[in-house]
């Protein structure tokens, strides 16, 4: 049966790696990477809680407890995924612009993607 054009997208689940023909053992998955926002004297609270639900779809609360820990830790996970959509999103914080609300901001904030540990 055909899907409604009104069904929700399923979710991306990883990837199984394929084994040569007699391999044994637990399937292998892609690894997966965290997108990590890292904190500058460049944006304002609200600039990056504005960016967080922009490019993530979070709720005020969520983006404001990053935003918190960002400033405070120096650096937050705001996002894990396999390698691709980690760079995506990595690249979507980058081009996000400079905060209008301080004179002196010239330019997107700044992010990375790790390894997940252990993966």
């Amino acid at each position: 049966m055909p899907a409604s054009p009104t069904a929700p997208t399923p979710t991306r689940a990883p990837t199984p790696v394929r084994e040569p023909a007699g391999a044994e053992g637990s399937p292998q998955f892609e690894p997966l990477y965290n997108v990590v926002l890292i904190d500058d004297d460049d944006h304002t609270y609200q600039y990056v809680i504005t960016m967080l639900c922009t490019l993530f779809g979070m709720g005020f609360e969520m983006a404001y407890m990053m935003a918190r820990a960002v400033d405070t830790e120096g650096r937050v996970i705001v996002h894990t995924a396999d390698r691709d959509e980690a760079k995506l999103k990595r690249d979507q914080i980058r081009s996000f612009g400079p905060d209008p609300l301080l004179e002196r901001s010239t330019g997107s904030m700044h992010a990375v993607i790790e390894p997940l540990p252990g993966g």
